[in-house]
């Protein structure tokens, strides 16, 4: 069975399509994430690099940890000796869904929104560092 594109990573930057990510996109994604956090491109660290990535290929935000206890259902998480409440077959999502119950539509939503704040925040820092330099 095929599996939705849309539920496994950025499918467009800017309006336009990008394919398959590749390391060169990465590279650029962290540069842009680090001139964000106010460091110029040699002060790229290993965290924008792993950030770049997880938001072109559309990883967890989430540490191991925190993803495993986010998957438990809101009613177990405060359970300090959970109990088994029986089984529930698991109900196999549609297709234009992913994981979290999100149409199409709505991931795209998503995904155009976190790229304009991107994009925004991209320009302000480019813009305090051309007002930082001496003779601007």
């Amino acid at each position: 069975m095929d599996t939705n594109p849309l539920n496994k990573g950025v499918i467009t930057e800017n309006s336009i399509g990008i394919g398959t990510v590749t390391r060169k996109m990465v590279r650029e994604r962290a540069r842009e994430l680090a001139l964000i956090e106010g460091r110029v491109p040699p002060q790229v660290l290993q965290v924008d690099y792993e950030q770049a990535k997880r938001e072109l290929t559309g990883e967890a935000d989430l540490d191991p940890q925190e993803a495993a206890l986010e998957s438990a259902p809101e009613s177990e998480r405060w359970d300090s000796m959970p109990r088994s409440t029986g089984h529930k077959a698991p109900e196999s999502p549609s297709e234009d869904e992913d994981d979290e119950g999100r149409s199409e539509g709505e991931q795209l939503v998503e995904q155009g929104v976190a790229e304009a704040e991107h994009n925004q925040m991209l320009q302000a820092a480019r813009e305090s560092t051309k007002q930082d330099k001496p003779g601007s």
